[in-house]
């Protein structure tokens, strides 16, 4: 018997397409590996393990120590890797934030959450466990995302809106990470540096500087994407850094990994990279 993989996305509907990306459904099987490696992309996910009420958080460098949560999480903005147990998810639902796109669901300021996991019963209390037994009782994909697209509706009872510098900043942030700079930024948005920096962080989750270092790896990530043979000296020079061991630094900092070994093991799954067996 062939084991089948269910993977759909949806799209939701404004106003919640201004805060989010995807949702997103996860239906496998066990997988040869009980780990994975999530690598940074600047935003937060919400994940729903539908299998278990249960999801773990390795250490980054002693899987032997890990520590449990409720089904139900946030995984706030990181600005480094994440390794997640796989084993008890083969079955889960989640929401995929645009860069500061959380801010009206939570009650906190994003930073607050940066390299954080964090059960979601702590952020929505009983809604939290009222949502996954919805969703459990849900029995076809596109029910379970109107569920998802229902409740996020209802916390958002007033859409929050950035400030103007961070949605001017996030414009230009992704699409040029490396050609800009704060101080480029703050002149034509007429905030302090400081200012500035404090109100990027609150909104999100982490500072002008780290966001950029993010979004210039994932272009990296992007372009190498399912290609055989990669010139990583024009991938460094391209994308801005001082040079390779600039290059190098910063992408293991990001994934854990040097370039070549993370081209060689990456995941079907795009910022996810096995571990173990």
């Amino acid at each position: 018997m062939i084991a089948l993989t269910l993977f759909r996305v949806y799209h939701p509907h404004p106003p919640l397409s201004a805060y989010v990306n995807i949702f997103w459904l996860y239906k496998g099987y066990h997988p040869s590996h009980k780990m994975e490696r999530v690598l940074p992309d600047g935003s937060m996910e919400l994940i729903i393990n539908l299998e278990e009420d249960l999801i773990k958080v390795y250490d980054q460098k002693n899987h032997e120590q890990f520590k449990s949560l409720r089904g139900s999480l946030i995984s706030g903005p990181h600005s480094n890797f994440a390794v997640i147990d796989t084993a008890c998810q083969v079955s889960t639902i989640g929401v995929h934030f645009k860069p500061g796109g959380a801010l009206p669901f939570l009650s906190l300021p994003a930073d607050e959450l940066r390299n954080e996991h964090v059960s979601l019963d702590t952020l929505w209390g009983t809604k939290a466990d009222e949502l996954r037994e919805q969703l459990l009782e849900a029995e076809t994909p596109v029910a379970k995302f109107k569920i998802l697209e229902k409740y996020l509706m209802e916390l958002m009872i007033q859409p929050t809106s950035h400030h103007p510098a961070v949605v001017f900043a996030l414009r230009k942030f992704q699409a040029s990470p490396h050609q800009w700079k704060i101080a480029d930024v703050t002149e034509q948005i007429g905030l302090s540096s400081r200012r500035f920096i404090q109100v990027f962080k609150e909104e999100v989750g982490l500072t002008p500087k780290q966001f950029c270092r993010i979004q210039r790896f994932q272009n990296v990530l992007r372009v190498i994407e399912g290609e055989e043979q990669v010139d990583w000296t024009d991938i460094a020079l391209t994308y801005g850094y001082y040079d390779q061991a600039h290059f190098i630094h910063d992408f293991r900092s990001f994934s854990g990994f040097s370039p070549t070994t993370y081209h060689l093991h990456q995941g079907k799954q795009k910022n996810h990279v096995p571990l173990g067996e």
